[in-house]
């Protein structure tokens, strides 16, 4: 068996979630909302099952469903993106992840990634044949310095992995950042593949900045967004990839021989969605900065120490004052208190940081009501 998935343990999102199921706790661990997802949506995606073809559509995607990404993006972040050629749909973010790893490295070539990091990142980079070079960002502000990117890139770097907004750290890369990001790719020519699906779950009047848009970076950018986490419907499984008309190429190739396509009436659902006024997306992003802030008023309500979340569904808690074990904080917050969360060193490659947990806020505020109960008991006993 190949060593790079045989080797691999349990993820600690499995583990926590079964914790989770044999305590009968309440899970903020695992990243999907309490909510079923936007009811027109729904009924667009169920009458395109009855009514709509269910045979294979085309490999890029339908042709309808391209062109309101194109629009779509746009509108929302200023980007000419020809749906003919820049355009393509996936079977969900992570496999536009994969193929794009699959489609850009080479063996031995050195990708460039950034910790806390989304857990498929490294398995894919290396079962790709590519050599990890990973950049250890540090909490709270968790920035790109300077210092840090000069280290990680030289000759021998093909790619770069960048999460924005970032999830766990729930922070967003600002123009400074993403400046000096940009301008370290264009000295060593290097691909940038944009993690981007939590570009409209941004807070408190920010907007979401693609890398894509910076000078002498539309050429060597792929975006990557998500149906899923724009439009709360995680199991729908619909990603989208947007680059240059060369890039595209290859990636539609990588794409051909993975998953091939995506269930059509899941397509046009999501042509519909995006399409949508600027009202659901203020809506959404107002629902769960209320979710947020019930959360994080409650907790430091308690006395924890709550970190600020810009965007993404999650809050981090710095649990120093309960030893700085993230993972046997969380261990004992579920098995004594039924409450899941999630160890940040999980994020890290080697666990560098240890003295956060990551909560989930995209609840019902009963859901949260009820965690935070239980988290008093565990803030009084000192978990």
């Amino acid at each position: 068996m190949n060593p790079v998935f045989a080797d691999l343990p349990t993820t600690v999102f499995e583990r926590m979630s079964a914790l989770a199921r044999v305590h009968d706790a309440v899970n903020l661990g695992q990243g999907f909302p309490d909510d079923p997802g936007p009811a027109d949506i729904r009924a667009v995606g169920a009458q395109a099952l009855i009514a709509g073809n269910n045979q294979y559509p085309p490999m890029m995607g339908l042709p309808e469903l391209r062109a309101a990404i194109a629009v779509h993006y746009g509108r929302h972040q200023g980007l000419a993106l020809d749906a003919e050629r820049e355009v393509m749909v996936t079977s969900g973010a992570t496999e536009a992840l994969a193929g794009a790893l699959m489609a850009l490295i080479e063996p031995g070539d050195e990708v460039v990634l950034f910790a806390p990091m989304y857990d498929a990142y490294l398995p894919l980079v290396r079962r790709a044949g590519g050599v990890p070079r990973i950049v250890p960002l540090q909490p709270p502000a968790f920035r790109l310095e300077e210092a840090a990117l000069a280290e990680a890139f030289s000759p021998r770097t093909r790619v770069v992995l960048l999460n924005n907004p970032l999830n766990p750290s729930a922070t967003l890369f600002g123009a400074d950042d993403l400046a000096r990001l940009a301008a370290v790719c264009r000295r060593f020519d290097v691909i940038a593949v944009c993690d981007e699906v939590w570009e409209h779950v941004v807070f408190d009047g920010a907007r979401h900045l693609p890398l894509m848009a910076l000078p002498g970076m539309r050429e060597r950018t792929v975006k990557i967004g998500s149906a899923g986490k724009i439009f709360s419907l995680t199991g729908w499984k619909v990603g989208f990839v947007m680059a240059d008309a060369g890039l595209m190429r290859v990636l539609a190739k990588a794409h051909q021989f993975l998953t091939f396509t995506t269930p059509p009436n899941l397509q046009a659902a999501v042509a519909y969605g995006l399409a949508k006024d600027e009202a659901y997306f203020t809506g959404m992003r107002a629902g769960y900065a209320r979710a947020r802030d019930r959360l994080a008023e409650g907790l430091s309500g308690l006395g924890y120490r709550v970190l600020p979340a810009q965007a993404t569904w999650f809050l981090n808690i710095d649990i120093t004052p309960f030893g700085g074990d993230d993972v046997a904080f969380c261990e004992a917050l579920v098995s004594r208190h039924r409450v899941a969360a999630i160890p940040v060193s999980a994020f890290y490659p080697g666990g560098a940081v240890r003295h956060l947990a990551r909560l989930c806020f995209a609840k019902a505020d009963a859901t949260i009501d009820r965690a935070l109960e239980r988290m008093a008991d565990a803030r009084r006993s000192a978990v």
